[in-house]
């Protein structure tokens, strides 16, 4: 494996260009950045909180 990060985009976003945001999982967090731009920042979530919020997500 070449270390690089796998980003998936959600499968309710469109092929629009519109507002998305993609996930990759590293090696300790799960981290989230804009689809538009893909060199700039990103947030990461340790697995515990990104579960959290996807399952709290899925419940609404």
């Amino acid at each position: 494996m070449s270390g690089e990060l796998m980003w998936f985009k959600s499968s309710y976003s469109g092929n629009e260009g519109g507002d998305c945001v993609e996930v990759a999982e590293a090696a300790e967090s799960v981290l989230v950045r804009d689809s538009k731009d893909k060199s700039g920042p990103q947030l990461a979530f340790s697995s515990a909180a990104w579960q959290s919020f996807v399952e709290f997500a899925q419940s609404v």
